[in-house]
């Protein structure tokens, strides 16, 4: 349907009702949110017709770009055969189809699936499935989880007590579970002044001391697998995500790898697990997964894990969870066409073949910038992390919210960035074309240098 409300009309209903999540909503005071009605490729339009070329892909879900004609299709044709049933004693071939084609794309042994309708339930889900699973094969006193510093799995309170960044949980800490935090590596500022592409990871140090003393008492490592996301857009090295699966599997620890950003070729592969050449033991999906089109989110578990809650109904050792919408028609078709397409079209190829010429104009249209530290690359994903001084890696302020007045700089001239701190960053959709990319890194580096010249 077109909105038959003007630009105008959408702002001030917004403005009388919405709340926008992660948002100070004193700033849309001065600074009001965009009215979008309509979505096409890598592009978003305003009531207005202004174009927005949406290169962080809508929170990284719009896999295949806005409004995809096969997603479309068949999320319309599956509309009229069957909306939505009870996922409880009750299936449907559009759910079973989908993990059938999963198991054969996954990292080896995950072939179970438990279905939510986003990252967050899905990341709450599996570290319950970690700790019953535990307690149910014996292992009673593993009860705590580890996780990264700098980590982030979502804002339910499990969630929240898995990640490591006061940003989203400090305020709640009172409500939220004691588990172990393992500093996380950070290779732009190596405390050891290796290089990313060529290091041997004695920053797993901290990881083998952790397990070494925790070990006993751990249920699970939950790890974003070679990019946190939330932190900067860190890329961290493939031998660091072997140490740390090498460790959980000598000490019985369960090795959750949320895959909710990386997951569906964001890194290059089809999962960051499958660039490690490594097997989690649960892995959460989400974003992607429809293409931006429904909420869902898949969790996917061994065989292995899956028998340990078999047994009569006395023994107590169902996973008694559920979500309403899980296992939804409508989003498995959504997923269903995301794979068709990516079969059909060799998105991720494609993809492979554009990376490298997307990361060389990266830093050819942004390297001569004082303030840029530091670019860095993962698949099409590229950032750029500003700081006060190249050589000593300073950062701004955060008063000085350099970030977020570029997001507006660029905003106003048809590029939407969603800058974290003051690191910005690209992630298109993965079928984006060339033309695309190097409009979007002209618009970003006149805002990051009109910017930066306000400071001086």
């Amino acid at each position: 349907m077109q909105s038959h409300y003007s630009k105008e009309e959408i702002l001030n209903l917004d403005k009388k009702y919405i709340w926008h999540p992660a948002a100070q909503m004193s700033d849309y005071e001065d600074f009001p949110p965009v009215a979008v009605t309509k979505g096409e490729g890598a592009y978003l339009y305003t009531p207005d017709g202004k174009k927005i070329l949406d290169i962080i892909s809508s929170w990284w879900c719009n896999l295949l770009g806005h409004c995809q004609k096969d997603i479309v299709k068949s999320l319309c044709d599956q509309a009229s055969e069957l909306e939505h049933v009870i996922f409880a004693n009750f299936t449907h071939p559009y759910a079973t189809s989908l993990c059938e084609r999963l198991v054969k794309i996954l990292p080896s042994g995950l072939c179970r699936f438990n279905f939510a309708d986003n990252g967050s339930s899905a990341v709450e889900m599996s570290l319950k499935i970690a700790f019953q699973y535990q307690r149910q094969i014996g292992k009673t006193q593993k009860q705590k989880f580890a996780c990264l510093t700098e980590g982030y799995h979502g804002e339910t309170i499990g969630a929240l007590s898995v990640g490591s960044m006061d940003l989203y949980n400090k305020i709640y800490k009172p409500m939220m579970m004691d588990n172990i935090h393992i500093k996380a590596p950070d290779c732009f500022r190596c405390p050891y002044g290796k290089k990313r592409d060529n290091c041997d990871c004695p920053c797993i140090k901290d990881a083998y001391e952790t397990f070494e003393k925790y070990g006993e008492c751990l249920a699970a490592l939950i790890v974003e697998p070679l990019l946190q996301g939330a932190a900067g857009m860190r890329i961290y090295p493939v031998k660091y995500l072997q140490a740390l699966k090498a460790l959980c599997v000598k000490h019985k620890v369960l090795l959750i790898a949320d895959e909710i950003a990386t997951g569906f070729g964001r890194t290059g592969e089809m999962f960051a697990c499958t660039k490690a050449s490594i097997s989690p033991d649960i892995m959460v999906l989400s974003k992607a997964i429809t293409g931006g089109f429904m909420p869902m989110s898949v969790v996917c578990t061994t065989e292995e894990i899956y028998a340990a809650f078999l047994g009569s109904y006395e023994s107590g050792k169902a996973f008694m969870h559920s979500h309403t919408y899980a296992g939804n028609p409508l989003a498995c078709a959504c997923a269903n066409a995301v794979l068709d397409v990516l079969k059909r079209d060799d998105i991720l190829q494609k993809a492979k073949l554009l990376a490298p010429v997307v990361n060389r104009l990266f830093k050819e249209t942004f390297m001569d910038i004082e303030n840029v530290g530091e670019v860095r690359q993962i698949g099409l994903i590229n950032a750029i992390e500003l700081v006060k001084d190249r050589e000593s890696k300073e950062a701004f302020s955060p008063s000085c919210r350099l970030g977020y007045k570029i997001y507006q700089s660029a905003l106003s001239q048809g590029l939407l960035l969603r800058p974290i701190g003051d690191v910005l960053y690209f992630n298109p959709p993965l079928n984006i074309e060339l033309a695309d990319i190097k409009k979007a890194l002209n618009i970003a580096r006149n805002a990051i240098t009109g910017e930066l010249a306000k400071l001086s």
